[in-house]
């Protein structure tokens, strides 16, 4: 038997060997390792020509340990897609009335925590213009704006000092969320082909997070 000796109850004392269980910390560096192993594999070779063996060998896994993570190739960048949904809604409860929302999202949005888990800007525009011909990543790019949604209207909603959730901070986050996926995919879609540098790429990327801010901003504020 693979998980344990004949006659012993998994969970028993002397089945209890090995490595000790990951913690929750360990498993999310885990989980970002195997996504970030997937878009380098994802935007230099392709997705189809992309096999969760090579995700796996990319990070020292197992295949086996590898679907324990995500249920498949794709759903391997789903981390990457759903960075920053903590810090935006943070920022957004922190938002001091009266400012700008693109300032109060500026550093989230391009040097904060949840970007400082993402690619370079080169490699994300790669992947998300792969999101246009891929039906596997682009159902996870929208599932991670589905699962960010809530968040943002739960942050606004305590923002305005109420109970629960109502109405306009459901519109309101919808149009946040629509503001900052719109950002991302123009910059993706619509940037010139040549692979610029780093910086340049940050800096572009930045200025039309900013300018979708100040768009969704009229009707958020």
């Amino acid at each position: 038997m693979p998980d344990g000796a004949i006659g012993e109850r998994p969970g028993s004392a002397r089945g209890r060997t090995g490595r000790p269980p990951l913690t929750g910390e360990r498993r999310a560096e885990i989980r970002l390792e195997i996504a970030r192993a997937a878009v380098e594999l994802f935007v230099t070779q392709g997705v189809t020509a992309t096999t969760g063996d090579q995700i796996a060998r990319a990070v020292g896994l197992s295949t086996r340990t590898l679907w324990r993570y995500f249920p498949g190739k794709e759903s391997c960048v789903s981390p990457l897609f759903a960075a920053g949904i903590d810090a935006i809604a943070a920022a957004l409860r922190a938002w001091p009335v009266g400012a700008p929302l693109e300032d109060a999202l500026e550093q989230v949005s391009t040097n904060g925590e949840g970007t400082m888990a993402m690619p370079e800007p080169p490699r994300v525009r790669t992947l998300l213009r792969l999101t246009r011909t891929e039906p596997g990543l682009r159902a996870v790019w929208l599932q991670a704006h589905d699962e960010a949604e809530p968040a943002f209207a739960r942050a606004l909603a305590d923002r305005a000092g109420l109970g629960a959730v109502d109405l306009r901070s459901e519109i309101q986050a919808a149009m946040l969320n629509a503001a900052l996926r719109a950002a991302v995919e123009h910059y993706a879609w619509h940037t010139d082909e040549a692979e610029p540098d780093p910086a340049t790429a940050r800096a572009e990327l930045a200025g039309t997070i900013r300018s979708a801010l100040i768009v969704a901003a009229d009707g958020i504020a």
